[in-house]
């Protein structure tokens, strides 16, 4: 596990890369973080993916500045569909599959608004899976999405602020042709796959409007349907059931 420096054009964005024991080479995942940034949670997710055998990368999108100073900048690229942020990830997908101990076959998760993110990237650009959990769906659905690679998704029911997500995006990958595995969990609310940090101001409206804490025991399905689906569509594992 290290810090890297992942090159954007003329620039070079930090992150934090988490390499699989063992030999590889291994399929790799961008690994895109909830508003609150690069914290130790979301670390804690490239770890969980390198403990699967996957060379997880974590792009920090906000340059090391201060998620309250750069939230808003970044949420207006995902709305836009283009900007210095979908560069970054972009480069993060190129980074990881050119270096020798990957396949060259790359994934893409995304938690919250890195959901949001991982959703309009996985139409983009060159990713052969997309884990989406709990991401906003982009404006005019069914036109970003066309030809994007195979999504598992997961939302919570108790998140009132992605109220029918789950359904529109099921529709949506069903009329567009493409594979999924959107799934609903009613008593979850928002990050539950996680453990968020959130701040004590924020800690009262993040419960109320996006459930926060509610039914994280459902975290484990979750996990496992996105592992199965990244074996299947990036790693290529054959199934054994």
């Amino acid at each position: 596990m290290a810090d890297i420096t992942i090159p954007v054009g003329d620039r070079r964005v930090p992150g934090y890369l988490a390499v699989p024991g063992g030999e590889g080479p291994w399929p790799g995942v961008v690994v895109l973080f909830e508003a609150m940034g690069s914290t130790r949670d979301m670390r804690d997710q490239c770890d969980r993916l390198a403990e699967r055998g996957y060379l997880a990368v974590l792009p920090d999108l906000y340059g090391g500045r201060p998620w309250i100073r750069c939230v808003r900048r970044a949420m207006r690229d995902m709305l836009a569909q283009r900007g210095p942020t979908f560069e970054a990830i972009d480069a993060a997908r190129a980074w990881l599959a050119g270096r020798d101990d990957c396949t060259g076959r790359v994934g893409v998760i995304g938690f919250c608004m890195g959901g949001g993110f991982a959703l309009v990237a996985a139409a983009r650009y060159d990713f052969q899976a997309a884990a989406v959990n709990y991401g906003i769906l982009p404006r005019d659905a069914e036109r970003a999405l066309e030809g994007t690679c195979p999504v598992v998704a997961s939302y919570g029911g108790r998140d009132r602020s992605l109220r029918d997500a789950a359904r529109r995006l099921r529709h949506t990958l069903t009329v567009l042709d493409v594979t999924h595995d959107v799934k609903e969990y009613p008593e979850s609310g928002h990050s539950f796959l996680t453990d968020p940090e959130i701040p004590r101001a924020y800690a009262p409206i993040a419960k109320i409007v996006f459930g926060i804490g509610a039914g994280r025991e459902h975290a484990a399905d979750a996990w496992e349907r996105i592992f199965a689906f990244f074996d299947e569509h990036v790693a290529q594992k054959k199934s054994t059931t």
